[in-house]
């Protein structure tokens, strides 16, 4: 069994493991660098880091025609609920939930979390996955570093995808530091180039980043799969 990661521009991403196809943060519309359009994307459930519209996206269209289910916060699940998604699974930050692709928390994410309407989004969160097969997947979501990303390394991750591009969220420095307490076997950088104000020299970092750690780093282009 093995699962694969598909990163589409900006934080949107595709995991597909144990025969289900999960879209993290569907900003497909508007986002140039997105290889595909939303109405291409296929997907069994949509999971929503928060509410920013770069990430909430085109959550509500893909939903309507896959009949996929979001997973999000309370507050963003009740909102899709508003927007007449039929199907939703709300969680909040330290909570996991037993799905059938695998076992699924929310972590912690130093960000803001506002609707595209305004609307009160909760808290922000990053996920941590664990595969039927047992592997660890720590999605981070936008996020600043913060201490307590040692105690989600403590769980033995073997993939990391966090944010690189700075100004929104962690830059390469801190994104460094924060590999250093995670201590992944892999890492995929995201949330960097998809504009010229989080421009990143995705290359360049990754081999910062190998100098120092005991790690591997895949810098993908937009469409490109990594298999864990």
């Amino acid at each position: 069994m093995s699962t694969q990661i598909t990163w589409y521009g900006h934080a949107t991403l595709g995991v597909n493991t144990s025969g289900y196809q999960l879209i993290i943060d569907p900003f497909f519309s508007g986002n140039p660098a997105s290889p595909i359009t939303a109405e291409q994307v296929q997907a069994d459930y949509l999971l929503i880091t928060h509410g920013h519209g770069d990430h909430v996206g085109d959550s509500i269209a893909i939903a309507a025609r896959t009949h996929a289910e979001v997973i999000s916060n309370f507050e963003i699940v009740n909102w899709f609920v508003k927007q007449g998604v039929k199907k939703t699974h709300g969680q909040h930050l330290g909570g996991g939930f037993q799905y059938p692709f695998g076992y699924l928390k929310l972590t912690l994410a130093l960000h803001g979390s506002a609707l595209p309407d305004g609307s009160y989004g909760g808290n922000p969160a990053g996920f941590l996955l664990t595969t039927n097969d047992h592997k660890k997947i720590y999605l981070a979501g936008d996020t600043g570093l913060f201490g307590d990303m040692q105690l989600i390394g403590e769980e033995g991750i073997d993939l990391a995808v966090i944010p690189i591009g700075d100004n929104y969220t962690m830059g390469p420095i801190d994104a460094l530091r924060a590999v250093k307490l995670i201590h992944p076997k892999h890492i995929i950088p995201i949330h960097f180039n998809t504009w010229d104000l989080i421009e990143q020299d995705g290359q360049a970092w990754s081999e910062k980043v190998e100098s120092e750690v005991d790690c591997q780093v895949h810098v993908l282009k937009p469409g490109d799969t990594f298999t864990l």
